[in-house]
This record gives C-alpha cells, sequence and structure tokens, in this order.
C-alpha cells in the first residue's frame, strides 16, 4: 500500500511539474544550435589544417636566380596582381589562402595583413603573424602560424631564409619567439560587417 501511495506521489508531482518543464521544442531548438557550433567548428579546423597542408607543400621552393624570381614565386606574387622582383612574403600568404578557397586575403603589403578587425591574441594554426622593424616603422614581413609550442611559433614563411631575413630566398620553416611577433591575424573567420 506504502509503494502504490509512493508511485502515485510521484506521478502528482510529475503531473504538477510538468506544466513548469522546458518546452521539448525548446530543448530541441537549443540540441540544434550546439550541433551547428561543433559543425562549424569541425570546418573551421578542417579549413586551418588544409592551410598548412597547402603552405607545408611549398616547403623547399627557392628563387630562381635571388631576385624574387621563378616559376612559383612569380604565382605567388600573380595571384594578388603583381609581377616578377617584387617581395613576395605577403603574395605567398595570399596565394595559400587562394588555394584553400578563402577570397581574402589578396595583399602583398604586409601592414595590409593586419587591419584591426582581424586581430587576434590566441593564434592557431593558419593564422597568420607580422613582424615590426624598427627601421622601416611599420610590420615588414608576415608568416603563417604552423603551431604552437610553449612560448614559440611554428611558423611557415615565403620570401625567407635560414637565418630569418625578410629578404630571402625561399619557403622555409622557422621557429621564433612570441616576443618577436607584434601582430596576428585570423582571416578565416568571418568578420561582421559594422
Amino acid at each position: 500500500m506504502a509503494t502504490a501511495r509512493f508511485i502515485v506521489g510521484v506521478f502528482c508531482i510529475l503531473a504538477l511539474c510538468g506544466s513548469r518543464m522546458p518546452d521539448r521544442h525548446l530543448l530541441n531548438t537549443e540540441i540544434n544550435t550546439i550541433k551547428k557550433k561543433i559543425n562549424t567548428i569541425k570546418a573551421e579546423t578542417a579549413l586551418r589544417q588544409r592551410i598548412v597542408a597547402i603552405a607545408t607543400g611549398e616547403l623547399g621552393v627557392r628563387e630562381e636566380s635571388g631576385k624574387n624570381d621563378g616559376e612559383s614565386v612569380e604565382a605567388y606574387l600573380k595571384s594578388i596582381q603583381l609581377g616578377k622582383g617584387h617581395a613576395w612574403c605577403g603574395a605567398f600568404l595570399s596565394w595559400v589562402y587562394l588555394k584553400a578557397g578563402l577570397p581574402a586575403p589578396r595583399i602583398g603589403w604586409t601592414p595590409d595583413l593586419f587591419p584591426f578587425r582581424r586581430f587576434t591574441k590566441s593564434p592557431l594554426p593558419g593564422d597568420m603573424f607580422g613582424i615590426y622593424f624598427p627601421v622601416l616603422k611599420r610590420i615588414a614581413h608576415a608568416g603563417m602560424v604552423e603551431k604552437i609550442s610553449s612560448d614559440w611559433v611554428i611558423s611557415l614563411e615565403g620570401n625567407t631564409n635560414v637565418k630569418g631575413s625578410r629578404e630571402g630566398d625561399g619557403v622555409f620553416r622557422k621557429r621564433r619567439h612570441f616576443r618577436t611577433i607584434s601582430r596576428f591575424a585570423n582571416w578565416i573567420k568571418k568578420v561582421e560587417k559594422s
């Protein structure tokens, strides 16, 4: 008898509280929102991996005569409508993003790769970084984050060399300390127009 009363009591409480339970439709909406966010994160991660893979595939590219020339270097420059002979670290980054199917950036002038709306303090693989040169009073070299390792950025860079010069002769993997980097830019996420 006591068991029956207990069960009836539980049903009564559920009946009374049932009207206060969240609507099943609202719960489904929240679940769908969470699923969309997860899918967005997965798609962004896959895109970042594709960008890094494209850049990594260019490791070893060298200028033909040391004068910002050669088949690959000229293809990078052509992707932003520049001809042979121009500095190409920004062109390399724009070319990689183009190959990954992104509409932007299409910029060779390195300071323009870092507009305020693209700044990030938490760089991820595929994001860009800029190095400031006091003599020039501007960001004058850019590269891509391959991965973060403690206080170090493992990077993929065009128009550099073994020493990390901004006037190098090829595409290299570098290891740069966070202190040496002026800005990071995220061109992968869409920026809302204001």
